[in-house]
């Protein structure tokens, strides 16, 4: 084994590990968003209803609040670069990546809903939303957070394995 980590290591390897997981949301959320900004100039567009209307309008919304959040961390990282900020950027980046996640995973929700809803009316819409819904709840949150709360270590289950 190599030497301990020290804490100015752990902060830098935070902060790459932080910009490293906003880029490979980054292209996702833009891509989205692209989209999203593109819809209401197609030929159909015209043949919404106003649910419809409403639904994209919020998810046009929230696409936008996803990029500033997952965007956010970069910008600060550039302003306050070099002013002693890696623990600050790291906790307020952490949090502004599950707050852009979640923008980006309701975002992706209406979506579904819309494209439904327009192609198969509301049954679809709602079977679509409510099973992304649950997908992205189980997925994104529910596993991680349960994982987090039983306070696990791999170290100790693979140990256990072992023992057996």
């Amino acid at each position: 084994m190599g030497q301990p980590e020290t804490e100015k290591q752990r902060r830098n390897r935070n902060l790459d590990q932080l910009l490293q997981e906003l880029r490979v949301v980054l292209p996702g959320v833009q891509v989205l968003f692209a989209f999203l900004l593109a819809v209401p100039f197609s030929s159909r567009f015209g043949d919404v209803d106003d649910f419809e209307r409403d639904v994209y309008f919020v998810a046009l919304l929230l696409s936008a609040l996803a990029v500033a959040l997952l965007m956010a961390p970069s910008i600060q990282h550039r302003i306050l670069f070099r002013r002693e900020q890696k623990r600050y950027l790291v906790a307020l980046g952490s949090a502004l990546l599950i707050a852009g996640m979640t923008a980006l995973a309701l975002a992706i929700v209406l979506s579904l809903v819309l494209v439904a809803h327009f192609l198969f009316g509301p049954g679809a819409a709602w079977t679509a939303g409510g099973l992304s819904f649950m997908a992205f709840a189980l997925v994104w949150y529910a596993l991680p957070i349960e994982r987090r709360l039983s306070n696990r270590n791999p170290d100790e289950e693979a140990a256990e394995r072992d023992d057996e």
